[in-house]
């Protein structure tokens, strides 16, 4: 077997460190023992951006993306978006665009340079408060869900404030939309409670269909 080869490692603020390996020609974001990301289960972030485009039907559509990780959710939405759409991602982590601009540009295609696309350097949590009917939709892959492994911080993002403040930040009719990699029944129950519409879809990790059974929440905003 190929080892696996240590390239880089990110302070998470609030965190423990996140590690960037390299096996072949796979990369794998790795948080202590656990794999949070790897290149070769793209599948379910890709089905975020793609799903939740289709359930917009607005032109010139306005998304938030939490989480940049390696890219997959970006170069779908783009790969579907119009011309005329714009698209924030917020990234905590400086390490992760460097690594999405050298060792994993391949992944990326270019997506970052997208003239749609305004990075934004900072906690996706601030991004979503100060905003007021501004996004169509609002994808969120941050840690590895609401049951969240990275960072403390993460858990309010999943909160009943914090869906009160992505209700605010959308527009009528707008959707957040939620990746998980396991199903969680307080989530769900708290997305109703908050006054979204919301539909739970069970995706696999693999773009072929195979892999883990994850999970993505689309809540709409009446």
């Amino acid at each position: 077997m190929t080892p696996r080869e240590l390239i880089d490692t990110a302070a998470v603020p609030g965190g423990e460190d996140l590690r960037l390996f390299r096996r072949g020609d796979d990369y794998m974001i790795v948080l202590d023992r656990n794999e949070l990301m790897n290149s070769r289960m793209s599948g379910s972030e890709e089905a975020l951006a793609t799903m939740s485009c289709e359930r917009l039907g607005v032109p010139a559509p306005r998304l938030l993306i939490g989480g940049y990780g390696m890219g997959f959710t970006l170069r779908a939405a783009l790969g579907v978006l119009p011309a005329d759409a714009r698209v924030t991602v917020a990234e905590l982590v400086p390490e992760i665009i460097a690594w999405a601009r050298g060792p994993m540009a391949a992944l990326t295609a270019g997506g970052l340079d997208d003239p749609r696309v305004h990075l934004v350097m900072g906690d996706v949590a601030r991004t979503i408060e100060i905003a007021r009917g501004d996004y169509d939709a609002i994808l969120l892959d941050v840690d590895n869900g609401p049951d969240g492994l990275t960072r403390a911080g993460n858990d309010g993002l999943y909160s009943a404030r914090g869906l009160a403040s992505a209700k605010l930040a959308l527009r009528p009719g707008g959707i957040l939309a939620v990746w998980s990699a396991a199903p969680d029944t307080a989530f769900a129950r708290r997305l109703r409670n908050a006054g979204f519409d919301t539909d739970e879809v069970a995706v696999r990790a693999r773009s072929n269909g195979k892999g883990a059974r994850h999970v993505i929440w689309f809540a709409r905003k009446p």
